[in-house]
């Protein structure tokens, strides 16, 4: 259980990083960039923003592998194929908190979906809250 709350703690650090970081890259550098139309710049940000949830539930998807298959702290039930497709398609699942039900967690490994869950619902509202700014920036008259 420690070691799952270790992870849990480093993926959330490692998540806040790696997000803070691409928005903190869109927003200087667009702003330096006059010569990209303003609706292009919004379509940067989302982007940007799609690339960097999409590495962080790559990284869960890696974090769900390992503590699964090197440190034995659960499996998964339901519909689950062992392929990294699955680990990854699960995290999405869990990330954004779709939840379809079609893949469950079953041993330790289920507070850290909790945790994907939770980290993955603050970083959508982060970035809802980044584009709203940066659309309120872009669509101010010129």
């Amino acid at each position: 259980m420690i070691t799952a709350g270790f992870a849990c703690v480093l993926l959330l650090v490692l998540c806040t990083l790696i997000h803070y970081e691409m928005l903190g890259f869109l927003k200087f550098s667009l702003a330096r960039t006059a010569a990209i139309p303003r609706r292009a710049k919004l379509i940067v940000v989302i982007l940007g923003s799609m690339g960097s949830h999409f590495l962080q539930i790559t990284l869960f998807a890696a974090a769900y592998f390992l503590l699964r298959d090197r440190f034995g702290l659960g499996t998964f039930g339901g519909e689950f194929k062992d392929s990294f497709f699955s680990f990854l398609y699960y995290s999405a699942e869990t990330y954004t908190s779709l939840g379809f039900g079609d893949i469950f967690p079953i041993g330790a490994i289920r507070m850290f979906t909790g945790i994907e869950a939770l980290t993955g619902l603050v970083m959508i509202g982060w970035t809802a809250s980044f584009t709203y700014l940066e659309m309120t920036r872009y669509w101010a008259d010129p």
